[in-house]
């Protein structure tokens, strides 16, 4: 599987808080990584939260290489990282209460697998539809699943930036883990929140079900979040097979 994805930092904000890593034969013992994470924080914290995340991410598969499941590993490198970011924002009063949200995906030849902070979404693109796998921890996705407002109206809410788990704001953090079959799957897609914001699932399962290279998908999305505002930094990564 290889991928594609590229950041920006949209129409709006001032610097890109954005970060993505792409390694189609690693780290350490995984057969290829990919990672969204989409920092958080005054001034450039949340550029530093991005990339110490993705840095000490990497930095433990090479430094452990052994596992039996690899949505525990990840999960475990991941709780790995968040310690680092919060060790470093606490020894450091311009970089305190620094976060920032992790979507990361490894595979095998048969299943897909996971680990995911924050409000940046994983999904999968199929022949017949497109799912989200990830489950967004954001304050309009609890009040949404909770029946308090609609999806309609969680699009709009004043507070939908609002973000309830991050990497490196606590000593500890809930990782969600998990895997999926890809005996269907055509395209796996990684994302800011500065995509979802700006173009709804059914123009991005259109994007990913058109007939052009995975480069050109990840530059068509996010030429369309910028034409509907670019209100955030937008990060993309399209996976997929090339002879699939």
């Amino acid at each position: 599987m290889l991928g594609f994805g590229k950041s920006v930092v949209g129409k709006v904000r001032a610097n890109n808080e954005d970060a993505i890593f792409i390694n189609d034969t690693g780290p350490g013992p995984l057969s290829n990584l990919f990672v969204v994470a989409d920092g958080m924080g005054g001034h450039n914290a949340g550029d530093v939260a991005s990339g110490k995340a993705i840095a000490a991410f990497c930095d433990y598969f090479n430094d452990n290489t052994e596992f039996v499941y690899i949505e525990d590993f990840l999960a475990d490198a991941l709780l790995h990282a968040n310690s680092q970011v919060h060790a470093e924002a606490q020894g450091n009063p311009s970089l305190l209460g620094m976060g920032t949200t992790f979507s990361a995906v490894t595979t095998d030849a048969d299943n897909l697998y996971y680990a995911h902070v924050g409000d940046s979404r994983i999904y999968i693109i199929a022949e017949s539809h497109i799912m989200q796998i990830t489950r967004d921890h954001s304050l309009v996705a609890e009040m949404t699943e909770k029946g308090i407002i609609t999806r309609e109206e969680a699009l709009h809410h004043p507070e939908k930036n609002v973000i309830t788990r991050a990497v490196g704001t606590d000593a500890h953090v809930n990782v969600d883990k998990g895997y999926f079959p890809l005996d269907d799957v055509k395209h796996v897609l990684l994302c800011s929140d500065g995509l979802t914001n700006m173009v709804g699932d059914a123009e991005i399962y259109a994007v990913m079900m058109s007939d052009t290279q995975m480069s050109e998908k990840v530059e068509c999305l996010i030429a369309k979040a910028n034409e509907a505002g670019g209100d955030d930094n937008i990060s993309v990564i399209v996976m997929g097979w090339v002879n699939k």
